[in-house]
């Protein structure tokens, strides 16, 4: 129990003139300079991806993936290509600029950089959208399939977290191969902010792929998730533990997060940390945690709750208050 007599009633001193906009300026200064004192190498800043820009590459890239639905393109069929073509050349020259950006970031490590380097990644990028494309439309074909709530794969496409999330990560990860991972890294994190699911851009994920509400969902950067695969709300495909805080091998410390098979079901709340494998066909059961291989074709759930008979219901409530009591 607090003694309350010993509390002084005094209010604290107030200074007489507060600070001033020059001493704040200067408390900023001194704290700026500690920080770049510390950092072993300097890099410019200044270079950094712009989340601004990569927005509008977004936005630019949704509309030339989906003209229609996204992009709200209300002309002819012939005329549809060349409304793509110019969302597209307008994503790629912005792109460009951002990748630009992240190798100048690095260019304090890495050395002179091509000249060219940029564009050659956007170019590639470019050639990776049509797959992009089928990739996004089997997943929402899969949720259309797997969800009897929607009415249509328009209201998925659209509406959905998880398709959403979907969309930005098949950029993403095509970006994070082709060697921009600061860029795709932005990409994912205005993904998470959109729809609450955290999805490393390194992380490879097969066709048909179905996040069912979505909110809580986290998925590592070495995790492989098969075909046809679905993940309900507050699922954790996780590493085990921070690497360079263990001692495991090269192999636990780079392929670090769960390998899903082909047409596995995890459902709500459940945490899978590790290199485990969960073997094709599986279902996993809700608030699991589990830490180990599960073979194909299996059904892993907790045990089911327990219905207590009044009588003994009355007696565990009156063991709970009493303990809660002290």
């Amino acid at each position: 129990m607090i003694n309350r007599t010993h509390i002084s009633a005094q209010p604290r001193a107030v200074p007489t003139a507060p600070p001033s906009i020059d001493d704040a300026v200067a408390d900023l200064r001194t704290a700026r300079a500690g920080w770049r004192a510390r950092q072993e190498e300097a890099r410019d800043v200044a270079s950094f991806p712009s989340r601004t820009g990569l927005e509008q590459v977004v936005a630019l890239l949704s509309s030339a993936l989906y003209p229609r639905r996204l992009g709200h393109f209300r002309g002819s069929a012939v005329e549809e290509d060349a409304f793509v073509a110019g969302k597209l050349r307008a994503a790629l020259t912005a792109l460009e600029r951002e990748i630009a950006a992240e190798i100048g970031y690095w260019q304090h490590e890495a050395g002179p950089f091509e000249p060219d380097q940029a564009a050659t990644i956007a170019r590639l990028f470019a050639a990776t959208l049509g797959d992009i494309r089928r990739r996004v439309d089997s997943d929402v074909e899969a949720a259309f399939l797997g969800d009897p709530a929607a009415r249509s794969v328009d209201e998925i496409l659209v509406c959905y977290p998880g398709a959403i999330a979907s969309l930005y990560h098949r950029i993403a990860h095509e970006l994070h191969n082709l060697g921009a991972p600061i860029v795709a890294r932005v990409l994912s994190e205005m993904a998470n902010e959109r729809t609450g699911i955290d999805i490393h851009p390194g992380a490879t994920i097969g066709e048909s792929f179905f996040i069912d509400h979505g909110t809580g969902v986290v998925i590592g950067e070495t995790a492989i998730v098969g075909a046809r695969v679905r993940l309900y709300q507050h699922v954790t495909l996780g590493a085990r533990s921070p690497a360079g805080l263990t001692r495991d091998d090269v192999r636990e410390r780079h392929a670090r997060h769960p390998i899903l098979g082909d047409d596995v079901v995890v459902y709500a709340g459940t945490t899978i940390l590790g290199r485990v494998t969960i073997g094709a066909r599986s279902t996993i059961g809700g608030n699991v945690w589990l830490l180990s291989d599960v073979p194909e074709d299996s059904v892993l759930v907790q045990p089911e709750a327990v219905q207590l008979p009044p009588a003994a219901g009355r007696d565990l409530r009156d063991v709970l208050q009493r303990a809660a009591a002290h």
